[in-house]
């Protein structure tokens, strides 16, 4: 059972950075547009990624990571790796709500921020998936 949530884990993790990585990259495109059309276009590619992708893949991971979390929670609870996981996750949680503050943003018009800021915010993500990777498969005490 633990290696098919693992597994299920894993998929819904690659999914919602899929998102993660993409959904800033829309952010500079759209930053930069100068028609209504592609602003419209971008809106509601920004707006489907979201709610219909990446969100239901937080959801996931998040419900399949406190699963595991509790199989094991025993074992797991006194080990610092794991805590400082779960302290990147809720640092991704948190990145994700502010996507989603800038996508309403953008869909108000009252978005004001440069593609040079978003290039940059795309950027972020990175920091925390590699200490999280590096974390789960070395699992330093």
């Amino acid at each position: 059972m633990y290696l098919w949530l693992k597994a299920f884990h894993i998929i819904s993790v690659i999914t919602w950075f899929a998102g993660i990585f993409y959904l800033p990259r829309l952010f500079v495109y759209h930053a930069a547009c100068e028609d209504e059309i592609s602003d419209e276009r971008f809106k509601i590619m920004e707006h489907k990624l979201y709610r219909l992708i990446m969100t239901p893949s937080m959801l996931i991971t998040l419900v399949l990571g406190i699963a595991m979390l509790a199989l094991g929670w025993q074992g797991l609870s006194v080990q610092a790796w794991v805590w400082v996981k779960i302290a990147l996750v809720s640092l991704l949680v948190a990145y994700h709500l502010h996507c989603g503050h800038i996508i309403r943003a953008f869909a108000a018009n009252q978005q004001y921020r440069s593609e040079r800021f978003f290039r940059i915010y795309n950027e972020l993500p990175v920091f925390v998936l590699i200490p999280v990777i590096l974390l789960v498969v070395l699992q330093p005490s």
